[in-house]
């Protein structure tokens, strides 16, 4: 089961993952936070807030209520990667 290690704010909207797999990338929430229209949504659009995250249940958490897969994590950081577009597609992220 994939998890979230650690994770550090890198800035707008971005957050560099480090994966329990190994691997290590930097995931850009920006289209996500903006185009997503649910209420929850709204708070992380404050830069301050974005930035206020921590790692709990294996992912990254903001203001212990919202949290996000850390499969969708892994694929924003990682769907320019040719290799895992695979797997991406069993996880149901591109068609």
């Amino acid at each position: 089961m994939l998890s979230v290690n650690e994770a550090k704010y890198v800035g707008g909207y971005s957050i560099n993952i480090i994966f329990n797999n190994g691997k290590e990338g930097t995931a850009n929430l920006e289209e996500t936070i903006f185009n997503d229209k649910r209420p929850i949504f709204l708070r992380l659009k404050e830069k301050s807030i974005f930035q206020d995250f921590k790692v709990k249940h294996s992912t990254v958490i903001w203001f212990d209520e919202l949290d996000l897969a850390a499969e969708y994590l892994f694929y924003l950081a990682f769907k320019d990667s040719p290799e895992l577009q695979e797997q991406f597609k069993l996880w149901g992220y591109v068609a």
